[in-house]
């Protein structure tokens, strides 16, 4: 039987076995590509959903050179201290403590928008009787509010 081997090799001049060790050589290659696709989509996915917005060139630069943990909240801080993104909670504070500003501005009866009206100087311009009253009147309705 080894002889009808050894017939079939020279006949055909292949050797099945080299023919099978390369079919698995190039499936194990295939396998190796697909997995390396996959681990850099997951790696892609942890900065996307650490807020890493992959369209900005200098994020693309932060993710290559990134070599820490691949969870979100790692990937955030370290892009927070790189400055390429803000932190939200700082930002979310800020603005509830402008918030808290102005509520106190008004609180106190500070207005916020409106510049303090010189009454004195409208007076002083007033061209009659009658304006200067008009003038008295909304100084009044303002001191009753």
């Amino acid at each position: 039987m080894d002889s009808d081997i050894e017939f079939d090799e020279q006949e055909t001049g292949r050797n099945p076995l080299r023919d099978r060790m390369k079919q698995l050589e190039s499936e194990n290659a295939a396998l190796k590509a697909r997995a390396d696709e996959a681990s850099n989509a997951a790696r892609e996915l942890a900065f996307v959903r650490a807020g890493v917005d992959s369209a900005d060139p200098m994020a693309k630069y932060f993710v290559k050179a990134y070599d820490g943990e691949l969870s979100p909240d790692a990937i955030r801080t370290a892009a927070i201290e790189a400055r390429l993104i803000q932190d939200t909670k700082a930002a979310q504070v800020a603005q509830e403590a402008k918030g808290w500003d102005r509520t106190n501005q008004a609180a106190s009866g500070n207005t916020v928008g409106e510049a303090p009206v010189d009454m004195v100087t409208r007076i002083s311009k007033a061209s009659s009787q009658a304006e200067i009253e008009m003038l008295l009147e909304e100084v009044r309705s303002l001191q009753q509010n």
